[in-house]
């Protein structure tokens, strides 16, 4: 009866974890996609050429959800599974620990984008550059709009 109840537990709080992990989806620095408040917006458009691409990892930060999900699994599998007791409740803080390790991990490559850095020398001979996920390739020599709008800009064909 007691296994039962914990798989519940266990059951529940993966539940609760992957609906937790589901709502970290992360916005797109794309230059392909704007969210509602960008759209009608006027943007500054200037000319250039990309003098060169490296590729990037976009790192959108951690919410710590991940790391404290993945700790309440740990702790409910590894505390209703091993012994009672104190037994018990070192399994628990072992598998807390480790869950949360677990979790981290798995956030941190949820979040991760790979992106590009633009580099474009503009017409007026400046050089600037532009970091954006990595949905469109650019290449040398290419000729490229920059799309400008305060903070926010974009590197598009």
């Amino acid at each position: 009866m007691q296994a039962k109840s914990n798989m519940k537990k266990l059951i529940l709080v993966a539940s609760l974890t992957m609906t937790a992990l589901a709502g970290c989806a992360v916005t797109p620095n794309s230059a392909n996609v704007y969210s509602s408040r960008q759209a009608q917006g006027e943007q500054t458009v200037r000319m250039g050429v990309v003098e060169s691409v490296r590729e990037v990892s976009i790192d959108k930060g951690s919410s710590g959800v991940g790391q404290l999900a993945g700790g309440a699994v740990g702790a409910v599998a590894a505390g209703s599974s091993i012994g009672g007791g104190n037994g018990s409740i070192v399994a628990g803080i072992l598998g807390a620990v480790a869950g949360g390790l677990v979790g981290q991990n798995v956030e941190a490559n949820m979040v991760n984008r790979r992106g590009l850095e633009i580099t474009v020398r503009l017409d007026s001979g400046s050089l600037t550059a532009i970091t954006q996920d990595a949905d469109e390739m650019f290449r040398a020599g290419e000729r490229v709009r920059l799309l400008s709008s305060g903070r926010t800009a974009r590197v598009t064909h």
